[in-house]
């Protein structure tokens, strides 16, 4: 008899991007120019930071996404050496690879503008492959909303779990009616405060209730003050810790859900998964990404 395959923890699909930090003092107005005091590029997207963070706390973790020309051998490298499945990241030739410039004071306030290369919005995105069904649970981030939409529907086809998490891209590239598409296939929503209201104003009148009749579980991140998370029989809530320096607060969302998740598939309670998380996002926002 052959072997039973093993099975997989959470694939993750958003965007893997080179990041290009532009440090000034402050800010410019409009019109207005200020000197850049560093510069520094690093491996980023929320793809990658989530899925490196997840890795980091013991979750067998895959990623899918599309890059293009000019993605660094040396980032790849960096994502196999942390055991990261690469099965479902696609080079797409011919195209710029996902950039996102960040405008970043000395204080933490940034200002970002992503070039979306092959995530953008093209017609619908093929469907992974077979191996993506030894995942027990995709998470579906930022990318192309009705390609979103066939994911969730597969995965659950496939008895996979789906967490829905589009960030930002929920105030300009989803609209009302794709969203509450997607919900029926989702078990959990991640997002932070303006995100989540968003999602609850769309879900129609009773705030948080109306949106868990839909999804059974909502985490919210809620920046200096922790985490919530919202389930039909109550609430958890988990504060954090102040850091004690800050290097960046790019990616920390992210790398909160990646430690969230340790927590998850180790089993621990869901206010130990919110104090992994919380964890996870401090260690970014003091220590940047882990380059090794």
């Amino acid at each position: 008899m052959g072997q039973a395959v093993a099975r997989l923890d959470l694939l993750v699909a958003g965007h893997v991007i080179v990041d290009r930090y532009l440090q000034v003092e402050r800010l410019p107005e409009a019109d207005r120019t200020v000197p850049v005091v560093r510069e520094r590029v690093e491996l980023g997207g929320t793809a990658t930071n989530l899925a490196r963070a997840a890795a980091q706390h013991g979750v067998r973790t895959g990623i899918l996404s599309r890059i293009g020309e000019g993605f660094p051998a040396s980032f790849l490298a960096r994502l196999r050496n942390d055991g990261i499945d690469l099965r479902g990241l696609t080079t797409v030739r011919g195209t710029p690879t996902p950039t996102c410039t960040i405008l970043e004071e000395r204080s933490g306030t940034t200002r970002m503008l992503v070039q979306q290369g092959p995530m953008a919005p093209r017609g619908p995105l093929p469907l992974p492959g077979p191996w993506s069904r030894r995942f027990r649970w995709v998470h579906l981030g930022t990318g192309d909303p009705r390609s979103y939409v066939r994911f969730a529907r597969a995965a659950r086809q496939a008895r996979q779990n789906v967490a829905f998490d589009p960030a930002q891209e929920l105030m300009y590239r989803w609209d009302r009616g794709t969203f509450l598409e997607i919900l029926p296939f989702a078990e959990v929503i991640f997002g932070n405060r303006a995100e989540i209201a968003r999602a609850t104003a769309w879900a129609g009148p009773g705030g948080v209730k109306a949106l868990l009749a839909r999804v059974p579980l909502i985490v919210r991140t809620e920046g200096a003050e922790g985490a919530t998370a919202f389930y039909r029989g109550g609430s958890v809530h988990v504060r954090s810790r102040r850091p004690r320096h800050v290097r960046t607060f790019v990616g920390a969302g992210d790398s909160f859900r990646g430690g969230f998740y340790g927590g998850w598939f180790a089993g621990a309670p869901l206010r130990q998964c919110l104090a992994w998380g919380n964890r996870a996002a401090l260690a970014r926002i003091e220590k940047g990404p882990t380059e090794g």
